[in-house]
């Protein structure tokens, strides 16, 4: 089969890493696979885009920024996502796909199927109405075409699927009309379970092992909700044999984005107010971290590791007693699944992704956003539960991971999916003309909300 991935902006995110796995995995059952995007910049994106792994075309860049004046990003991504479909088009190759995978913005998918004969595969993380804000009665009126866009390009799929029962609870809800038509079937991601081959760090063994690491990592952002960490870790403060743990919160952070200095700021405030001594390390290929921490661990609580490198993070995965994973509601979650992988058991909050992925009292814990609570875990598996328990269940934990989330059964599953797609019989396309006759309606709602919004971000 030869398949084309059309995807906005093939950089380092986690949606990113889920089409290279699947590009990856799908081309090592046999298949010729492409990936298209509007946005390819080789310094920053994974190393199978980059090393020739796969074939990355790169187009629908030459017209149409990214954004104009910092606003109207997703109108900008709608239109080079449609040039680029018609250079895929003018250009005959497409003529020669037999699917096609689409993710994250649906508006080439009516193009396809007015000018390709390729069926369609559309992967949804999580619906993109919902990630926009409106607290204003401008932007909810700029958002009203493109909510109907999404909607009516969606359901022209050929197949629809989404990355865990979570998200088909949500599409479910968020778009009724298309759930008439077809019911998303679910594709869960993966990981790398090839532990061996990993990169790791022994500065990180040398430093930490000897302490009984409480670990959390994700993106410095305030949804995450990395507070309730320190919250219930601050509740063991009294115990005896406190000085045993150390709380490690690593994650995504970069310089740039205002809310990660902020929130990275906030939660060092919060362990000064807590009473929790706390230092902020950073991690490259030349300091000497022994030197620069070793002498401060004994006295310091809470390490913070901005900017986390891969051979770091894959060590902390590898000595962590336990991941605490704080956000609510994600839609899948692939910290936890790592964590698993590295033979670690997980505590996370009880909605979402995590049920679906963390087994009750086998892989791990699902409690409530409650520190008093995530305290006794915390309490149970540092001190209490016997190390040859804790063994058992990050071996479990290790077997599910590998049985459930490895790549080569998301590519068999995605396989799977596209065949069906192949044969299943078509939506009806008598609406295109209607869809053509909105993209002057969606430049005028953006000519009307330059003139009328206030210019102050």
């Amino acid at each position: 089969m030869k398949i084309a991935f059309i995807h906005p902006d093939l950089g380092i995110g986690g949606a990113e890493r889920l089409v290279i796995d699947a590009a990856v995995g799908l081309q090592a059952r046999g298949h010729e696979v492409t990936i298209y995007t509007s946005h390819f910049d080789p310094n920053h994106c994974f190393d199978e885009a980059r090393d020739g792994t796969l074939k990355v075309v790169t187009g629908g860049n030459t017209i149409i920024p990214p954004n104009l004046c910092g606003r109207f990003s997703i109108l900008c991504a709608i239109l080079r996502q449609i040039h680029l479909t018609f250079q895929i088009i003018a250009s005959g190759e497409g003529a020669s796909f037999d699917a096609f995978v689409v993710d994250q913005l649906s508006a080439c998918i009516p193009f396809i199927r007015h000018g390709l004969n390729g069926r369609i595969l559309f992967y949804c993380h999580h619906p993109d109405l919902l990630l926009s804000k409106r607290d204003s009665l401008i932007k909810k009126v700029y958002r009203i075409p493109f909510d109907w866009f999404e909607t009516y390009t969606t359901s022209l799929s050929d197949l629809i699927v989404v990355n865990s029962k979570y998200t088909r609870t949500i599409f479910h809800e968020t778009f009724k009309r298309i759930m008439t038509v077809q019911d998303p079937e679910v594709v869960y991601p993966c990981v790398d379970v090839n532990t061996d081959q990993k990169p790791v760090d022994t500065r990180i063994t040398q430093l930490f092992g000897s302490y009984k690491v409480i670990l959390s990592i994700n993106r410095f952002e305030r949804t995450k909700n990395i507070d309730l960490a320190l919250e219930s870790f601050s509740l063991l403060k009294n115990e005896s044999n406190f000085s045993e743990l150390k709380l490690v919160i690593s994650g995504g952070y970069d310089n740039r984005v205002i809310e990660n200095v902020q929130y990275l700021a906030e939660l060092m405030k919060k362990c000064e107010d807590l009473k929790l001594s706390c230092h902020k390390l950073i991690i490259n290929d030349d300091n000497d971290l022994i030197t620069e921490l070793n002498t401060k661990l004994s006295s310091t609580s809470v390490i913070f590791i901005p900017s986390i490198p891969n051979a770091a993070k894959n060590s902390l995965l590898k000595i962590a007693t336990l991941l605490t994973y704080t956000p609510s509601f994600e839609h899948f979650g692939i910290v936890p699944l790592e964590a698993m992988m590295w033979e670690t058991p997980v505590l996370a909050i009880n909605n979402g992704g995590p049920l679906e992925t963390v087994i009750e009292g086998e892989t791990g814990w699902l409690r409530p956003e409650d520190a008093h609570t995530w305290a006794e875990i915390i309490k149970l598996v540092a001190f209490e539960i016997k190390l040859e328990k804790l063994r058992e269940m990050g071996q479990y934990a290790r077997k599910q991971v590998e049985t459930l989330f490895s790549k080569q059964k998301m590519a068999s599953d995605l396989e799977t999916k596209l065949n069906r797609a192949l044969v299943i019989d078509r939506v009806s396309i008598k609406w295109f003309n209607r869809l053509l006759s909105l993209i002057p309606v969606l430049l005028f709602m953006a000519v009307f909300f330059i003139l009328f919004s206030n210019p102050a971000k």
